[in-house]
């Protein structure tokens, strides 16, 4: 009994021991070394981006303004044309009859009224009914000079310069202007228009910025934007922003906004696809690294170094983000050390040994 008894003091000492010693090994445990970066303001530019569809600076729908045959058709798709010149041509077959026969009743008309004058001159008729022979010859005139109207049309021209679209009709089909698709479209692509909307909250951020500038949206000095082309690679050319429909969607909580780039080398066309880069200037503000922050409770936190190498944690006021950065605007002062290396693991009150 007495060797059981002693075998278990032996014990509970040997444990005192052990818990004795670990708690003299943590007490003597080296403070972590940690990577820390002193804060100094700068300024720095960050892009907003917005899917984008581009359309042609005009896009212009050619329609027939008579019914007929298409007789000739005197482009190619994608062709470019200039303002005026001839693209489609109608039969007028039908219509150059009319014509002969409106003239005839023109000249009908003409020979009536020339009888009558003399005989109304002397008395022998009365005057109304040489006005009703001039407004009968009024009449033909009318006629014929509408006939003559549409035979003109049957010659289609075009309207603007640009490169021609589909040519979905061919030589012999009957067209009209009540026909399902237009004869082809005319696009002017020499600059074109690419269409984005953004949320309300980024308009006012915008419109604040350049209120700071004293610019406005359709001055010369709107901000400048980047186009990314859908594989990826930047537009060379700067556009700028040339509209914005301040009647916000109801339903979206969005407006659209309209940037014009110039189009020198043909790169871009009507319907083509890409994203709108818009920056965001910010002067003297603080540059935090996402990878230096936590989150506690739904804020972002970073650690900053005392004199006394132990660190305390600051909430962000955070006005802007990249993909790896936070923009703050305020809350530090210059020169302030900030931990940049394992902070998830750091706790309040808890001493390092900064590594610059």
């Amino acid at each position: 009994m007495k060797t059981i008894k002693s075998i278990l003091v032996l014990a509970s000492i040997a444990v005192l021991m052990s818990c004795g010693g670990k708690t003299q090994q943590q007490a003597a445990a080296p403070a972590p070394s940690l990577k820390v970066t002193s804060l100094k303001k700068e300024d720095i530019t960050i892009y907003n981006t917005y899917s984008t569809t581009m359309q042609g600076q005009q896009n212009v729908e050619i329609w027939p303004k008579v019914s007929g045959f298409v007789q000739n058709i005197y482009v190619e798709e994608g062709q470019k044309v200039k303002k005026g010149q001839l693209l489609f041509k109608l039969e007028t077959q039908t219509l150059s009859q009319d014509a002969k026969a409106a003239q005839a009743a023109v000249n009908v008309a003409q020979v009536e009224v020339n009888k009558l004058v003399p005989l109304v001159e002397k008395g022998i008729i009365s005057n109304v009914q040489l006005e009703t022979a001039k407004a009968q010859l009024e009449q033909a005139k009318s006629n014929y000079n509408s006939i003559s109207a549409n035979i003109g049309y049957s010659n289609i021209i075009s309207p603007v310069s640009g490169y021609i679209g589909e040519l979905p009709y061919k030589v012999g089909a009957l067209v009209s202007s009540n026909m399902g698709e237009p004869l082809t479209m005319v696009s002017d692509i020499s600059s074109v228009r690419a269409y984005f909307s953004m949320n309300e909250k980024e308009l006012l951020e915008m419109k604040k910025q350049m209120a700071s500038t004293g610019t406005g949206i359709s001055a010369d000095a709107s901000p400048e934007v980047e186009l990314v082309m859908i594989n990826g690679e930047t537009y060379p050319h700067k556009g700028k922003i040339a509209m914005v429909n301040n009647l916000i969607n109801s339903t979206t909580g969005s407006v659209t906004l309209r940037a014009d780039f110039d189009n020198p080398d043909l790169l871009l066309s009507s319907g083509s696809t890409g994203t709108i880069k818009v920056p965001s200037n910010f002067e003297g503000v603080w540059v935090i690294p996402q990878f230096a922050t936590v989150d506690r409770q739904g804020t972002k936190m970073v650690f900053i170094l005392n004199d006394d190498n132990t660190v305390t944690t600051k909430p962000l006021s955070i006005v802007a983000q990249t993909d790896t950065q936070f923009i703050v605007s305020e809350g530090f002062e210059e020169g302030t050390t900030l931990v940049t290396e394992g902070v998830s693991k750091l706790r309040d009150g808890q001493t390092i040994n900064p590594v610059k």
